[in-house]
């Protein structure tokens, strides 16, 4: 908490919430295309389904529930893991409530696009200002640090899990699952430098 009250807390925080309503934009326009969705909102979708509970609800209670998960992990919530289960879902029901499905394939394609190259730039810019991360990303770097396990490794089975899960509950697996899973790294890769708040790094100890 030092650290954000001292170190470009406007530029931070303004970053951190911009970046998860877009996150929960980008989410809206691939469900609205019906063309699949993102992996953990294939489990989503099926929850919200076999309940009836808006997708934006399913989203934050999932997340409630991932993050108790951290307990045993021993992983530490920042205020940006917080607001990430919170302001997401909120952002996702919002779009939702307002944007129609299309029903032009051509419409549905560009949604696809656009929903993968903005859901790229929303976690590039929350992940980039250090506040915590999401509940879903600290869940595998806990996986990853108590199992010893490669985060490659880790990644792809908790998501696999999640997929094949929400499959089953009547969630949306498509062409855009597939296509976001294959092209989300890299371009999150290229654009995190170009959005990340840089932070002094501790001095180092004399011996």
């Amino acid at each position: 908490m030092h650290q954000l009250l001292t170190i470009r807390p406007a530029r931070r925080l303004v970053q951190l919430y911009a970046g998860l309503v877009l996150y929960g934009v980008s989410m809206a326009l691939l469900v609205r295309s019906g063309l699949g969705v993102m992996p953990w909102d294939v489990l989503h979708q099926g929850l919200s389904r076999q309940l009836g509970w808006s997708l934006g609800v399913v989203t934050m209670v999932v997340g409630a529930l991932v993050l108790l998960a951290w307990i045993p992990l021993r992983e530490r919530p920042g205020l940006g893991t917080v607001s990430n289960v919170v302001v997401i879902g909120l952002a996702l029901d919002a779009v939702l409530a307002v944007l129609p499905e299309p029903s032009s394939l051509p419409l549905r394609v560009a949604l696809v696009g656009l929903g993968i190259a903005l859901n790229a730039v929303a976690t590039a810019a929350y992940i980039g200002v250090h506040l915590g991360p999401g509940p879903r990303d600290g869940l595998m770097t806990g996986l990853v640090r108590r199992s010893g396990r490669s985060v490659r490794l880790v990644r792809t089975s908790i998501e696999v899990a999640v997929v094949a899960v929400g499959w089953l509950l009547g969630g949306t697996l498509g062409v855009a699952t597939v296509l976001y899973a294959l092209t989300i790294g890299p371009l999150v890769h290229v654009l995190l430098p170009r959005l990340s708040v840089d932070l002094p790094r501790a001095p180092a100890s004399v011996s």
